[in-house]
């Protein structure tokens, strides 16, 4: 499937529960008050048994609110739950991914290069993720930076989520380059306020998208 808007993609928050004693569901739960448009669970401390219940109470709070769930690199549970889709990584069967969802969810994949970008598409992929600058959230990630999402922006026409090291300070310098959208985690989850940290970042989508509109 096409993403069906784009926009739904615009501030995602991924969650953590690695920070102040916060859970998966407290930064859900802010990251919706303050103004997500997405959320990513990415719980890779638990196992399915854990992760399936958390998974289904998001995506119940998610669709009253409007808002996309998506669950990282285990495209079983999102469908399981119910969630809206998955987001999967090079290392996590993205070939197979998309047959696990079935031909509706929303699937993300993660690519590094335009090579990568349009094999994810030619495996069902709905959107892109793309890692601009390093962060210590998952150092195994290959920062691409800038040119990448530009590059990969240019070569498809799937929206393009740029993930890693963003906050409100710079995330509209990778909207500048050609991205959809903005994903963070640390910015948010590790908050003295995640509530208004997500208001920031959605201020600062919001004043980049002017911007943009008014350069044309």
């Amino acid at each position: 499937m096409t993403l069906a808007d784009p926009g739904a993609l615009r501030v995602y928050v991924v969650t953590s529960s690695a920070f102040a004693g916060r859970t998966h569901r407290d930064i859900a739960l802010a990251a919706i008050r303050g103004g997500a448009t997405a959320i990513q669970l990415r719980a890779p401390e638990l196992d399915e048994g854990a992760l399936r219940p958390i998974a289904a109470e998001l995506s119940a709070i998610c669709h009253r609110a409007g808002v996309l769930l998506l669950v990282n690199d285990r495209p079983d549970v999102a469908a399981a739950a119910g969630a809206d889709g998955a987001h999967v990584g090079q290392t996590d069967d993205p070939a197979g991914a998309r047959a696990v969802l079935g031909p509706g969810p929303v699937l993300g994949m993660s690519v590094a290069s335009v090579e990568e970008a349009r094999r994810a598409r030619s495996l069902g992929a709905d959107y892109l993720g793309v890692t601009v600058w390093p962060t210590r959230t998952k150092p195994e990630a290959t920062a691409a930076g800038l040119e990448a999402v530009r590059a990969v922006a240019a070569a498809t026409e799937l929206p393009v989520v740029g993930i890693g090291g963003i906050d409100a300070g710079n995330a509209g310098a990778v909207l500048g380059a050609g991205a959809a959208g903005v994903a963070v985690l640390s910015a948010v989850a590790a908050a003295a306020d995640p509530v208004v940290a997500t208001r920031r970042l959605v201020a600062a989508v919001r004043d980049a998208g002017e911007v943009r509109g008014a350069a044309r």
